[in-house]
């Protein structure tokens, strides 16, 4: 058996689970529903969250393909009376074969961990924005991280309306523990800019553009996803799925050119 089949086999099991869920999911009332699904166009929401974010990634050179679950939890905290602090980690497992060609890498990668300062109100603008460092922590195994220590800001800033919201989420991350010992010297910056419209029954129908430029090699990569999500619950558990594809517009030779997404997130609402 060719190893590309192979590597389908986690894709089929996404698929599988995602079907389960559409089948098990329950309807959540209207109102409760769409006011939650425009949180989670919201970055800087009040909201605990939780979501798990399966990318499968085919398309490199020499048959290569790759497999990634980040675990994305998502925490807001009160600082004082105007302000929050939201707390934003992407934790990632990862397996991809011939990415690096003839070898194959599983583990984790490296963690980023961003925390926004973000006012709790609106004001007349009708502009939410937050502001804040964003860290990169060298968890990664078997080659799947930078074996070096970042940091940077971050800001992200959006406007909401009864039906859309469009806005960017931007960093920029450096190496700050110097080279040698294998680590990497990394200059990135990562600039998303999204759109979403809010459908009845708390679904979304989102796009946005995951794009980081290298500044080391000079390169993009910009991969566009366009999503599909609707808010249900599982027993008492108030979740969101989505599921959808993504082509890349620009990367580095030998990259991949396509994708699939799919994540689940469970919902904690005060």
């Amino acid at each position: 058996m060719s190893a590309k089949p192979q590597g389908r086999g986690p894709l089929r099991l996404a698929l599988l689970i995602a079907s389960v869920l559409l089948v098990l999911s329950q309807p959540v009332q209207a109102q409760d529903a769409d006011a939650l699904a425009k949180k989670l166009s919201n970055p800087v929401a009040a909201l605990i969250s939780v979501p798990f974010q399966y990318t499968y990634d085919d398309g490199y050179a020499n048959g290569g393909y790759r497999h990634t679950l980040n675990i994305q939890p998502v925490a807001p905290f009160s600082i004082a009376e105007e302000w929050n602090v939201i707390s934003r980690t992407i934790l990632p497992l990862a397996y991809q074969k011939d990415v690096v060609p003839g070898t194959d890498q599983a583990g984790m990668g490296d963690i980023t961990q961003s925390f926004f300062f973000s006012p709790k109100e609106t004001g007349s603008s009708g502009i939410l924005w937050g502001i804040g460092p964003a860290l990169l922590l060298p968890t990664g195994t078997d080659d799947l991280g930078a074996d070096t220590w970042g940091a940077g800001p971050t800001f992200v800033v959006l406007k909401q309306d009864k039906s859309w919201t469009v806005g960017a989420l931007v960093n920029h991350i450096s190496d700050i523990a110097g080279t040698g010992s294998g680590r990497r010297d990394i200059s990135n910056t990562f600039v998303q800019p999204f759109l979403a419209k809010a459908l009845p029954g708390g679904r979304t129908l989102a796009f946005n553009i995951e794009s980081t430029y290298d500044w080391k090699a000079s390169q993009w990569t910009a991969p566009l996803n366009i999503q599909y999500s609707r808010v249900s619950k599982l027993g008492s558990q108030m979740i969101s799925y989505q599921g959808g594809v993504r082509a890349y517009l620009d990367g580095p030779r030998g990259g991949p050119d396509w994708g699939v997404r799919f994540t689940v997130t469970l919902l904690y609402p005060k």
